[in-house]
Formats: structure tokens, C-alpha cells, sequence
């Protein structure tokens, strides 16, 4: 049975202020969970229920009741399994290859979207704005299916990083050169802008090489893509 402090820490980890805290994090599900348990993350509390078949030599497993789970979940149908992981260490920035750079991202989808993309495409590093949402939002996790556990993520001061970034800096803008016809540079930096605004103005006057992604519709009515499925096309691009 939960504790009042297992519940008191479960829920206080659903808020950035308390994971920050406790420098922790929640994950749900048989295939995030098991990515993470075999990853850099170290396990801090495992909750599943008694059908829950584990393979894992973890003595910080805790069998509880589908009630219990469902009562601490944040699904309508709880899959059989929630961690408590703790944070990683940030690593290092580095400056070769290429690096994907987000700037103000507010939906936790699609933050999780583009970790699978840098898992997908290989993009080792992703490097974050101060005001993009929390990688260890509990949305962000499950949207990451896993990924999260093998794409570094740092936080930073972009106007800084960007300021002292020697490779060529490609900013995806709606006025820029079709990326279809441009010559792109593999050893480089790839900056997104937010959902609504796109790439803030202070960022944008470090960008040296704006593109974009062309609109072949007749009627051109649609006024952009989504971020994680603009990053998709882009990362492609880069990766031909």
C-alpha cells in the first residue's frame, strides 16, 4: 500500500518546482519505463501491480492495487507500471555536428515529438531556451517513448550559446531559402522557434543561414507546419 509521503512525492512531482526539488522525475508505462530503467537514469522507486511481469533485478519495486495506480496516474487507463527516476547530470555542449536548438517550445507533445526525431535522426544534443517546458514534464516523458534516455538535453541561455557558436547557425523562418535547394552544412547548428511566434527577434539576428520549408499548396491558406513536424522535414534535410 502507498505511504501518505509516497503519494505527498508522487503528486508533488507532477509540478517543474518540486521535481526540481527533489531532482526527480515520474515516467508511466511497461515501454518508457523499462527504456529508462536501462539507461544512464537511475531508479529511485518503482510502483506496479501484481500482474506487471518484471525482469529487471530491482529491489525498489513496490507492488500496489489498480486502484492505487490509477488514483497516481495521470492516464484513464494506467499501464501496469510508474517510475520515480532521478535527474541525470548535464553533460557538456558540444560544438560538432549537428545540434538542434529550440527556443520558447511550449507544448510538452511536441518537445517529446522532437527528442524521438534527435533519437531518430541521430542528433545527439539538443539544446533548449530557458522558457522551453521542462524535458521532465510528465507529458514530455511519455510523448519522448523512451528517447529521452538517449538524447542529452541542456538548458542554457540561448542569445550566449548562439553568440559564441563558430559553426554556420540555420534558422527555420517562413521567409528564408527553400531548404530544397540549399546546400546544407552538416557540421552546423538547427534553431526552431516557438509554436505561435517562431524564432524570437533576438535570436533571429544570430541566424546566418534562414530557411524554410515551401508551401506547394494552390490556395496557401495554411499559415504554418507544426514545430515537431517542421523539425521532421528539416532534420531529414540535413541528414541526406
Amino acid at each position: 500500500m502507498l505511504s501518505k509521503n509516497q503519494l505527498k512525492l508522487i503528486n508533488s512531482l507532477k509540478k517543474k518546482k518540486f521535481r526540481d526539488q527533489h531532482k526527480l522525475f515520474l515516467a508511466e508505462g511497461i515501454k518508457v519505463v523499462e527504456e529508462l530503467i536501462e539507461s544512464k537514469f537511475r531508479v529511485h522507486q518503482l510502483f506496479c501491480t501484481s500482474d506487471y511481469k518484471n525482469r529487471f533485478s530491482i529491489d525498489k519495486i513496490q507492488i500496489i492495487s489498480d486502484k492505487e495506480l490509477k488514483n497516481i496516474s495521470e492516464f484513464s487507463t494506467p499501464n501496469k507500471i510508474l517510475g520515480v527516476f532521478e535527474f541525470t547530470d548535464p553533460n557538456q555542449i558540444k560544438t560538432e555536428g549537428l545540434t538542434l536548438v529550440l527556443d520558447g517550445i511550449n507544448d510538452p507533445g511536441n518537445l517529446g515529438t522532437i527528442i524521438r526525431l534527435c533519437d531518430w535522426f541521430d542528433i545527439e544534443q539538443l539544446i533548449c531556451s530557458a522558457n522551453t517546458v521542462n524535458c521532465y514534464n510528465q507529458k514530455v516523458v511519455q510523448a519522448s517513448m523512451g528517447s529521452l534516455s538517449r538524447v542529452s538535453i541542456i538548458y542554457c541561455d540561448l542569445k550566449e550559446y548562439l553568440k559564441n557558436e563558430t559553426r554556420p547557425i540555420y534558422g527555420a523562418v517562413l521567409d528564408g531559402e527553400n531548404v530544397y535547394k540549399s546546400a546544407l552544412q552538416n557540421n552546423a547548428v538547427l534553431v526552431m522557434g516557438n509554436e505561435a511566434n517562431g524564432i524570437s527577434d533576438e535570436i533571429q539576428k544570430l541566424i546566418s543561414l534562414p530557411i524554410t520549408i515551401p508551401q506547394f499548396g494552390k490556395i496557401k491558406k495554411t499559415e504554418s507546419l507544426n514545430v515537431a513536424m517542421a523539425s521532421a522535414i528539416l532534420l531529414s534535410e540535413f541528414k541526406q
